[in-house]
């Protein structure tokens, strides 16, 4: 199990936090997040249940962590373990992660696969997520996995949809001539787009589009050296 003591930060006054497993006790409060930082009119039939939660927990407890800053749960972040084909690299978010259930969790996969991220409103300027991100790079290289891979809305590509396609718009993005509030985030914690994935998830700011992006185990990903037999 991961348990992991930092300080965090919040205009530069620095806090107590810790990154752990989440557990049964804390259902109630990751729901209650999913609340606030999903507000109606967003359905709240999306919001966790206490089903998928139970799943996260009992068949992949590693992938299921959150973050407490000063004994208060600001956060979680949630993944599953996929063999992932690079030469197939298309799917959507209710496919490869069950719909958030995981039933679908392979012991044996090559990849560590992103289900959710979520950070309360009031936590958001904290850099949480990025420190949970971290954490999930940890377990990358602990279990000697290949990679981790998740798809990330492109909420600003909405504005622009009608004069660029969803690539042109990525394009965009990672050279900096636009910014996006999600995947120039992902770009901050260390990942790299893929390629762009239609109806990925249903989203109207995104078109249904989403950046496939990826973080490569730095000890698997290196080219082989031909001097070292």
């Amino acid at each position: 199990m991961y348990r992991k003591e930092l300080f965090v930060f919040h205009e530069d006054k620095p806090a107590k936090a810790v990154i752990r497993n989440y557990t049964r006790e804390d259902f109630a409060e990751l729901i209650r997040i999913q609340q606030e930082s999903f507000p109606p009119p967003f359905p709240s039939e999306l919001w966790w249940n206490e089903e998928q939660l139970t799943n996260h927990v009992t068949l992949f407890p590693e992938g299921a962590i959150c973050i407490e800053v000063e004994g208060v749960l600001a956060g979680s972040m949630t993944s599953l373990l996929v063999s992932y084909d690079p030469e197939h690299p298309d799917h959507t978010w209710e496919e490869v992660t069950d719909s958030g259930y995981i039933r679908n969790h392979d012991p044996d996969g090559n990849t560590l696969y992103v289900v959710d991220i979520c950070i309360r409103p009031a936590y958001r300027k904290w850099r949480l997520g990025m420190s949970m991100m971290q954490a999930m790079y940890e377990l990358v290289v602990h279990r000697g996995l290949e990679r981790l891979l998740g798809g990330g809305r492109m909420p600003g590509y909405g504005r622009h949809a009608s004069g660029m396609s969803a690539e042109a718009y990525l394009e965009k993005v990672v050279k900096g001539e636009l910014k996006d509030p999600v995947i120039s985030f992902l770009m901050r914690c260390g990942r790299t787009p893929v390629k762009v994935v239609a109806n990925y998830l249903e989203d109207e700011e995104s078109h249904n589009y989403a950046a496939l992006m990826e973080w490569k185990n730095p000890f698997r990903s290196r080219p082989a050296d031909p001097f070292i037999k």
